[in-house]
């Protein structure tokens, strides 16, 4: 049986996430990412699905991979100018394998002069600014989980009115395939019949889940969607995309956390004022 102790650790997720953006061609999604360096290091399956905490809306090996990306981030190695993309530095690209054992104390010691303080600060136990969207992600799914699920199923279609669905109702049907409602997506001047299911969930989407759903949207729908506040399996991913079946549009927690913050729904968010001094104009009067 798996435990936590077969997660590599950060410093052997450092070398494995350069070569899987260099096999990717230098750019590649969160998803991808993650896939391609469960491939290269041989990953089992329990090992991968090891949840971070009792919610289960992140597995420990993506929550330890995020604070990957975010020290090799620090240090220049990666840029991610457009959220949940990202892209390797030249200087990332040429990084050897002992300047890469360096990046953790790099980090640290950058972190300590932020705080101006002298305590030795361990690889996971740094909890600075590198990339605070754990905190509140963790924070609203754990709201979300909480929601009764019709509620759930209400929220999901106001999501999807908000995003400009038109018609959009909430059947949620006992036996009906796994269908929850239906709406209409407008692009220029094509209708799109789309149905949705959603599923608040704290653990894995599997693939099975991705088929059933297929199998219940053939012949009545033009596109499908799945939404949930779990996380889809790389099998589920995969599935959703398979060669000669209909594709499925897949919205996992991460995702779900993002759209209702660019929405506004339930999330504010707070801009800080900062003010700047500049000497040099009183100088010159």
């Amino acid at each position: 049986m798996a435990t936590i102790d077969d997660i590599p650790k950060l410093d052997a997720l450092l070398g494995p996430t350069i070569e899987a953006l260099k096999q990717l061609g230098g750019s590649a999604s969160n998803d991808e990412i993650h896939d391609k360096i469960v491939e290269l290091m041989k990953l089992p399956d329990d090992v991968v699905e090891i949840p971070h905490d009792d919610s289960g809306s992140i597995t420990r090996l993506r929550y330890r991979m995020n604070w990957t990306r975010s020290y090799l981030k620090q240090v220049g190695a990666l840029d991610n100018t457009q959220r949940g993309v990202w892209t390797l530095t030249a200087k990332g690209r040429a990084m050897t394998a002992e300047e890469l054992a360096e990046v953790p104390r790099i980090v640290r010691q950058k972190g300590r002069k932020r705080r101006k303080a002298e305590r030795e600060v361990t690889v996971e136990q740094e909890v600075s600014d590198l990339d605070n969207d754990l905190a509140w992600n963790e924070q609203l799914l754990s709201v979300l989980l909480a929601m009764a699920p019709d509620a759930f199923e209400r929220l999901c279609q106001r999501i999807l009115r908000e995003a400009g669905f038109t018609k959009v109702e909430v059947t949620g049907r006992s036996g009906d395939g796994g269908i929850d409602g239906n709406g209409v997506l407008r692009v220029n001047l094509i209708s799109f019949q789309v149905i949705f299911q959603s599923k608040r969930y704290s653990g894995s989407v599997g693939s099975s889940v991705v088929r059933d759903f297929r199998g219940a949207m053939v012949g009545r729908a033009d596109k499908g969607l799945i939404m949930t506040t779990g996380r889809f399996t790389a099998d589920a991913r995969k599935e959703a995309i398979r060669d000669g079946a209909p594709a499925i549009d897949l919205v996992d927690g991460d995702d779900l956390c993002e759209l209702l913050k660019s929405l506004k729904i339930g999330v504010k968010v707070k801009m800080v004022e900062e003010v700047e001094i500049d000497e040099a104009v009183f100088a010159s009067i």
